[in-house]
C-alpha cells in the first residue's frame, strides 16, 4: 500500500474530518473553555433533567467510562450538579446549574459559527447533500459503533 491509497480511504478521511471539526469547534469556543463532548453533554442534560450518566452516554453516543471524567469536569466548574432521587439512592441524576444554562446560552452563537465554518469550503450546492450523506452514513452504521446513539425514553 502507498500513502496516497491510505489518504483516500474512508476511515482515514473520516478521522481527518473529525480532527478538523474539533479544531474548528475549539477555535470558536475556546474562550468558553468548552469541548464538543462537554457541549453535547450540557445540551442533553438540559433537555433531560434528571438523566443518569448511562442514559446520557447513549444519548450523545459517548463511551460511559470516559464520560465520567467529562462529568467530573463539568461538576467542578459548577455547570452541572449530581444528586440522588429521594426514593432511589443507587443512581446519581444530572441537572444543569444556572451557570450551565448560562454557558449553553452563551455558546450558541460560537457553536453555530463553528458548524458553518465546517461547511464553508464546500460549494453551497453540495452542503445539503454532504449533510444528508453524513447523516445517512451515521444512521446506517449506528449499531456497529462502540457506543450506539439511542433516543431518550
Amino acid at each position: 500500500m502507498i500513502l496516497r491509497e491510505l489518504h483516500a480511504m474512508p476511515g482515514h478521511l473520516i478521522r481527518r474530518a473529525q480532527q478538523i471539526a474539533v479544531s474548528i469547534f475549539m477555535e470558536e469556543c475556546g474562550e468558553l473553555d468548552l469541548t464538543p463532548v462537554q457541549y453535547a453533554a450540557l445540551i442533553a442534560i438540559g433537555e433531560n433533567e434528571g438523566i443518569d450518566a448511562t442514559r446520557l452516554s447513549a444519548l450523545i453516543a459517548f463511551d460511559r467510562s470516559t464520560l465520567g471524567s467529562v462529568l467530573e469536569r463539568l461538576e467542578t466548574r459548577a455547570l452541572i450538579s449530581r444528586y440522588f432521587m429521594p426514593d432511589d439512592k443507587r443512581i446519581k441524576r444530572l441537572k444543569l446549574t444556572d451557570s450551565g444554562q448560562n454557558l449553553v446560552a452563551r455558546a450558541g452563537t460560537a457553536v453555530r459559527r463553528a458548524q458553518e465554518r465546517m461547511l464553508t469550503h464546500l460549494p453551497a450546492k453540495d452542503r445539503e447533500r454532504f449533510m444528508e450523506l453524513l447523516e445517512q452514513f451515521v444512521e446506517l452504521n449506528n449499531d456497529v459503533s462502540r457506543v450506539p446513539q439511542r433516543a431518550a425514553s
